[in-house]
Formats: C-alpha cells, sequence, structure tokens
C-alpha cells in the first residue's frame, strides 16, 4: 500500500466521522444497536463516569484504546502535546490537570475533526487547549516545547512510525515523558488483511507487532520504556466497528482465520522518557 493513499483513506474516514457527530457505533447515530456503546467502551478502556461528563457532548466518539490521562501524573502548568487529537476529549480532560498556566496542544490531519475540535473548546470555555492541523509524521511545533506527549489509539494509523516517534522526541523538553494508548499485534495478520486498505484504516492492519513497537520507540533515543498495561481488545468492540465488519466480508476469510483475528489485537499502555540534560 502506498503511504499517499494510506494518508488521503485515514482523512476521508476520520472527516466523515466527525461530520456525523459521532462515531459509527456512537449514540448520534448507533449503527451497532446500542446508542451507550461509545461509553461502555470508554468505561472499559479506563474512563471513569467523572471523566466522561467532565467534557463537552460530542467530544468523545469512542474512538480510543485506553486512558492515557490516567497514567501520565500531570502538573499544573505543563505544556501537553495530543497526537492525533480528534474531537477533543483527551485534550479537555488534560487541560482540567494543567490548569490555567498550564497549556494543552492538539494536533490532528483531519480540517473536520479541527473544525469539531475547536467548537468543544468553546462550548467548554477551555481556553487553554490549541488545535493545530498536521500530521504527527511532521509536528506543528518547535523544538523542546513540551513536557508531556500522549496519543490515544492513532501512532498505529501512521505507515511511518518510525518518524511519529522521532518528531515526538524532538518537541520534548530533556525529561519529558511520553504516554500513549495504542493497537498492536501479539502476531502477524493474516495476509489479506495486511494488504488491505479498509483493514488499515480500521486500526487493524496498519498495526505493528509488540516488540516492533516498542523498538522504534527506544530507536527514537527515549529511555525507560515501561508497559503499564495489556489487554485484548474485547471481540464486541472489534466486531462493531462496521469499517471492521466490512474488512471480514469483503475479504472471505477463512472462519479459522476470523476467530483467530481478536487473539491476535491486543491494545497497550506504554510510556517512555526522553533523557534530561544532564
Amino acid at each position: 500500500m502506498e503511504k499517499e493513499e494510506i494518508g488521503k483513506a485515514v482523512r476521508e474516514r476520520y472527516g466523515n466521522i466527525a461530520k456525523q457527530g459521532s462515531s459509527c457505533c456512537g449514540p448520534a447515530k448507533s449503527c451497532c444497536g446500542s446508542a451507550d456503546l461509545v461509553q461502555d467502551i470508554s468505561k472499559h478502556i479506563g474512563y471513569s463516569q467523572e471523566e466522561l461528563n467532565a467534557v463537552p457532548e460530542g467530544a468523545n466518539l469512542g474512538l480510543g484504546c485506553g486512558n492515557p490521562v490516567a497514567l501520565a501524573s500531570l502538573k499544573e502548568g505543563e505544556v501537553v502535546l495530543d497526537l492525533g487529537s480528534g474531537a477533543g476529549f483527551d485534550c479537555f480532560l488534560a487541560a482540567k490537570q494543567v490548569g490555567k498556566t498550564g497549556k494543552v496542544i492538539g494536533v490532528d490531519m483531519t480540517a473536520e475533526m479541527l473544525e469539531r475540535a475547536r467548537e468543544n473548546a468553546k462550548k467548554g470555555h477551555f481556553d487553554n487547549v490549541e488545535f493545530r492541523l498536521g500530521e504527527i509524521e511532521n509536528l506543528p511545533v518547535g523544538d523542546h516545547q513540551v513536557d508531556l506527549i500522549i496519543s490515544n489509539c492513532v501512532i498505529n494509523l501512521s505507515p511511518n512510525k518510525e518518524r511519529v516517534f522521532k518528531e515526538a522526541f524532538r518537541v520534548l523538553k530533556p525529561g519529558g515523558r511520553l504516554m500513549v494508548s495504542d493497537i498492536v499485534l501479539l502476531k502477524e495478520l493474516p495476509e489479506e488483511i495486511r494488504n488491505s486498505v479498509t483493514a488499515y484504516i480500521s486500526c487493524i492492519a496498519g498495526a505493528t507487532t509488540k516488540t516492533e513497537y516498542l523498538r522504534k520507540i527506544r530507536e527514537a533515543g527515549f529511555e525507560e520504556t515501561q508497559i503499564h498495561g495489556e489487554e485484548v481488545f474485547p471481540t464486541e468492540f472489534l466486531m462493531n466497528d462496521p469499517t471492521a465488519g466490512e474488512v471480514l466480508k469483503n475479504l472471505k476469510l477463512s472462519r479459522e482465520k476470523v476467530e483467530d483475528l481478536p487473539k491476535s489485537v491486543v491494545s497497550i499502555k506504554v510510556s517512555a522518557m526522553k533523557p534530561s540534560a544532564n
């Protein structure tokens, strides 16, 4: 698959989600049989009801696979960068923790998502949050500007993960932290899925193995890489994603391969540190 083809497909998919006002399984236009599925997924992957109630309506699109803010140990006054900020959900949670003296920057490649995020920020009076258009492989942020980088189920969509982690390393201050939730593989996927653009944009084919993912972080210069949690993403959540369902239908995978797929995909929470100046 060409990188340009992948980028275009990702933009189109998430642009459509932003226009709908919810994820494909969200309460606004539920196609999954449950108006509460977004809330159920969010609670399962680590968000509390208090956190879900703390953000503007429409900020949570049910697109994450973990809660990176919960493990970030944010301090008042810190600068936070969210890679692939979507409608702003994690940005708003981080903004409450860094306070008025802190700042949160959200970067997203989809103009429709940025528009929605900015509307949510205005609606929720989040004056310490800024959203910028850009790619996570080429961050619109200067060197050594950020105390913490978070990302939630986005880096797996990049065809150039090495570049993403190098850019993250560049913009972090010495001693800065990285905290991401993402999808990785325990074993290689069937070739039919690996070569499918549709599978890529559903966060399946774009994922790399856990070992390779951690290696890319270390090779970018990070130290003290740690996994804080790992779990198989629930089959019912994966299969309720119409994009993932379309993959399985169109590729005509054998029953054995379909049943084995959820066992290959896990969500992990990973932290790492940029070495201090000393």
